[in-house]
C-alpha cells in the first residue's frame, strides 16, 4: 500500500506537465463533512471505496466508448442517486417536515448551456430533470411543483410516494443527526471527454431539517456547479449558503482564466483561504481543459475519486479517498 501511495503521489504531482496527453478524465465526489475517522473503519470505508470505484467505472464505460460528457455525468450521478450511502436521491436527508426535497444541476462547457431543478419531491433522478431543463426548455432553473410538472411532461421516471427516498438507515440517522446535523453532503461529477469538452453535474438531498423551501448551492449555476471549455468544470459540496455567497464554482474558473492560476492553486485558495471550516465547510472537485484535477476540502474528509486515460495507452489510472489518503483502487 505504501508503494502504491508513493507512486500515486508522484503521479499526481507530475499531472500538470503531462495532463494535455490525457484522452479523458472523470472526477467524482460523494460529499464532504465529519468523516475523517471513517477511513479507519475497514468495513464502512470499504463500502464507500467500492461505491466510488463503481461510479468511476460507470463513467469510464461511457467515455471510453466515445460518449460525451453529459452522458457520463448523468450515468454517474444516476448511480449515486440510487445508492443510499450518499445524500442524493435514495438516502437523501430530510427536511424539518420529515419529507425529502431534491436539487440538481448540470452544465456544459462548450456552450455554457445549463439546467437546474430544486425542491423536487417525486422525480426519481433529479439530475435527469436538470438535463431536461437544459435541453428542452428556454429556462435555466425550475423549482417545486412547476419543476415536477415539467418532469412529467418530459416523461421522466417519477415516484408516487416521497418516502421512496427514505431508507431504514436514513431513519436510523435522524435522531443522531438532530445532534450532529452533519449529513449535508452532495454528489457530483466533472468530466473532460474525448471531444475536449468539459461537463459538470451536482445532485443533493440538501441540508438536514431545512425549512421554508431552502435552496442550497447545488442547483445554483456558478455556486455549486460550473463548466467552461476555456477553463474548468467544477462541482461543490458543503455548506451551501457560503458557496453561494462566494460563487465558488465560477470563482475557480475565473481565477484559472484571468489570474492564470492552475486549477489546483485556484481551488485550494478558495477552499482554504476564502472559505474555512467555520464559514464554508466543504470541498470541491474540478478538472481543467488540459485534464489537470483538483479535489480540495477543508472539512474532516471528502468522498472523492478520479480516473483518467492517457492518449495512446490502454491503461486507466484511478484512485479514491475519504480522508487525507488517496488509495489506488485498481488499474486495467
Amino acid at each position: 500500500m505504501l508503494k502504491q501511495m508513493i507512486a500515486l503521489t508522484a503521479l499526481m504531482v507530475s499531472s500538470i506537465a503531462f495532463a494535455q496527453d490525457r484522452e479523458y478524465v472523470i472526477v467524482v465526489h460523494g460529499g464532504a463533512g465529519a468523516m475523517a475517522g471513517l477511513e479507519e473503519d475497514p468495513v464502512k470505508s470499504a463500502q464507500y471505496y467500492a461505491a466510488l470505484d463503481s461510479a468511476l467505472m460507470i463513467g469510464d464505460k461511457v467515455l471510453s466508448a466515445g460518449g460525451e460528457g453529459p452522458e457520463a455525468v448523468m450515468a454517474v450521478i444516476n448511480y449515486f442517486e440510487g445508492n443510499p450511502l450518499f445524500n442524493a436521491g435514495i438516502g437523501a436527508t430530510c427536511t424539518a417536515e420529515g419529507t425529502f426535497e431534491l436539487d440538481a444541476s448540470i452544465m456544459e462547457g462548450k456552450d455554457l448551456s445549463a439546467g437546474a431543478v430544486a425542491g423536487l419531491k417525486h422525480v426519481k433522478h433529479p439530475i435527469n430533470a436538470a438535463y431536461a431543463v437544459k435541453t428542452k426548455s428556454p429556462h435555466v432553473m425550475l423549482s417545486g411543483v412547476g419543476a415536477e410538472e415539467f418532469a412529467k411532461e418530459q416523461g421522466l421516471e417519477m415516484v408516487e410516494d416521497n418516502m421512496y427516498f427514505a431508507t431504514p438507515k436514513t431513519m436510523e440517522w435522524i435522531e443522531k443527526l438532530k445532534q450532529e446535523s452533519k449529513k449535508n453532503g452532495t454528489v457530483g461529477c466533472v468530466v473532460l471527454d474525448k471531444q475536449g469538452n468539459l461537463t459538470a453535474g451536482t445532485s443533493t438531498g440538501g441540508m438536514f431539517k431545512k425549512r421554508w423551501g431552502r435552496i442550497g448551492d447545488s442547483p445554483v449555476i456558478g455556486a455549486g456547479t460550473y463548466a467552461d471549455n476555456n477553463s474548468c468544470a467544477v462541482s461543490c459540496t458543503g455548506h451551501g449558503e457560503y458557496f453561494i455567497r462566494h460563487a465558488v464554482a465560477f470563482d475557480v474558473c475565473a481565477r484559472y482564466k484571468y489570474l492564470k492560476e492552475s486549477v489546483e492553486q485556484a481551488a485550494d485558495y478558495i477552499i482554504h483561504t476564502e472559505l474555512n471550516t467555520n464559514a464554508g465547510n466543504g470541498g470541491l472537485i474540478a478538472v481543467d481543459k488540459l485534464g489537470n484535477i483538483a479535489m480540495p476540502y477543508n472539512s474532516g474528509g471528502m468522498f472523492r475519486g478520479f480516473l483518467y486515460k492517457e492518449k495512446g495507452s490502454p491503461e486507466i489510472k484511478k484512485g479514491c479517498g475519504i480522508g487525507k489518503k488517496i488509495v489506488v483502487v485498481g488499474e486495467k
